[in-house]
Parts: structure tokens; sequence; C-alpha cells
């Protein structure tokens, strides 16, 4: 089955183009089933792509998925056109008036890490997205910054500013094989990582009912458990594209700013060669695996959706 996004989306074009099953709402309607409603909560300033990573991978598993993408309320971009934030999203707090409920919720990331959480100028409105999720989202999925957000909030976890930028591709072990969300994954993989900051391990064991799925001997606890709240907690990126770091490591080149080149990434560790995407296929089967789950898990009559 396919994900049903509006067909002027750009993510529609992309994805067609790289052969994911896309859906027009016309399509959707004709077919007798209810689809799995994600939401993506999109923090990031450069909002398309952003659609365009997580679409494509929800947009691989076998159900249809109506796909609505979330804003803050008050936060403006820059970085993304107005047109296009007016035409395809819808603030908090309009979701939040509307009553309506979600089988999965993915909160992103946000180049944010060097301030306090209470710092950022969203703080309130996102802590009340995080209450708002507990009755209204089957399941949630908050990535990197997001995901160091809802276990601080939930949890009291701490992020902690590292010595210098965790900047590459590195191993990771897998360390709950018979995990539901592992499923067909390798005893270790490889994984973007793009971070100041880090949560540490034994931070996380000290809290009951979180469990890590995922880390690495390099950059620590990557893929967090929260049985509890029926959430998933990722520090890093499997959501990347082949050239996401190269992005990330050129933008910094032309403004001046020090970086090095991210680790075990380039061929030789030469910029100038083309990335090799080596994480692909289990970025594929963490989303398709969570999908998974929420279909598993979740009640016919969203309204049912944890009690509420």
């Amino acid at each position: 089955m396919p994900i049903k996004i509006p067909e002027d989306l750009p993510a529609y074009d992309v994805l067609t183009r790289e052969g994911v099953m896309v859906m027009s709402e016309d399509q959707a309607s004709r077919q007798d089933i209810r689809p799995l409603r994600i939401g993506l909560l999109n923090l990031m300033p450069k909002k398309i792509q952003t659609e365009n990573q997580f679409a494509r991978l929800i947009g691989a598993t076998p159900l249809q998925i109506d796909f609505s993408l979330i804003r803050m309320s008050e936060h403006q971009t820059k970085n993304t056109a107005a047109e296009h934030m007016e035409s395809f999203y819808r603030p908090f707090s309009e979701v939040q008036a509307s009553g309506e409920k979600f089988d999965g919720l993915i909160i992103t990331g946000a180049p944010i890490e060097h301030l306090e959480f209470t710092d950022v100028t969203y703080w309130d409105e996102l802590c009340a997205v995080f209450e708002w999720s507990r009755t209204h989202a089957h399941a949630v999925f908050g990535v990197c910054w997001g995901g160091m957000a809802m276990i601080n909030y939930f949890h009291g976890v701490k992020k902690h500013m590292l010595p210098q930028k965790a900047f590459g591709c590195f191993r990771h072990r897998n360390m709950a094989p018979a995990s539901p969300y592992l499923r067909g994954f390798s005893d270790d993989c490889v994984i973007p990582v793009s971070r100041w900051t880090e949560m540490r391990q034994n931070e996380i064991d000290a809290v009951e009912g979180l469990s890590t799925l995922l880390a690495s001997d390099e950059v620590g606890p990557c893929l967090v458990e929260d049985a509890t709240l029926n959430a998933l907690y990722i520090f890093n990126h499997l959501e990347y594209d082949s050239d996401t770091l190269k992005q990330e490591y050129d933008r910094d080149i032309a403004a001046g700013t020090p970086i090095n080149i991210p680790c075990n990434y380039y061929p030789q560790d030469d910029p100038s060669a083309k990335p090799q995407n080596r994480w692909r296929s289990h970025a594929h089967l963490l989303y398709g695996n969570w999908i998974n789950e929420i279909y598993q898990s979740t009640p016919f009559d969203l309204h049912e959706c944890l009690g509420a």
C-alpha cells in the first residue's frame, strides 16, 4: 500500500521518481480501508528535505499511510517558503483544538542543541505537544534533539555537551536482537551521527522502563525504547540522505566554521569523493518495524486511543 500525500507536495514527485508508491487524496478515497494516521512535527529548518526523508521511509511500508505535516504554532521558519508552510502544514494549536488523534507521531530534531531546553522559544508549546501525545498518539518517535527533549521531559535524563561534534558514520551494536523494532537487523550497523550533545548510558539505565536497543562504543546510546509511553527515542539519523552529511560539511567549510571531515563517510576520507550510503536498508527496517508494531496494536477506532 502507498503513502497518501497531496499531489502538489514536493515529496510526491520525489518519491514517485524513486519508485515509492504514493497516492493522491482522490485515489485513497476510493479504497475501503482505514489508513494509519502518521503525523510529522517538523522542527527542522529545511522542511522540504526533512519531509522527503521521513515520507520515503514511511511510504515504503506495506500499509496505506495518511501523512500529516505539523508545525509549532508561533515559530516561523526562514528556510522554507511561506507558501509551502501555508499550503501543507497545520499549526499544533489547530491540531490540538480539532481533537483528532494519530496512530503515530514523529517529532524531528532541531539545530538548537547548544540551548538549554527551557531556553528554546517554543519549549512551552513543545511540552504541551508531549502531554497531548500521551492521549492523542498511539506511538511516538522522537528523533535526535526531539528524542533528547522527550526523554528529558518525561524522565529527567540530561543532555551533555561534547568537547567536539560527533560527526560521521559510526558502527552501532544491536543490543536487543529479540526486539520487534530490530527485526531483520544485523548484529551491528552503520548510522549517521551529527550532534554536539550526548545522552549517557548510565543515566538512561537509572530510569525504570527505558531500554537501549542500539548503541555505539564511540558515540554512546542511539535508540532507546520507552515501553511505558509506547515511545522510541533515536539520537542519530537513519533518515539522512546519502549527501546530508556532505551538505552539512560543505556548509560549515563555506562559512569558515571549524569542522572535522565526517568519520567513515567519504571513501578514503576524501571530501571530493562521492559518499556511500551504508545505512539505507536499516533505516527502512527500523521505520517499517515501527509502523508494523503500530498496525498490530493500534485501535481501529482512534477515539479509543489510550482510553482518552
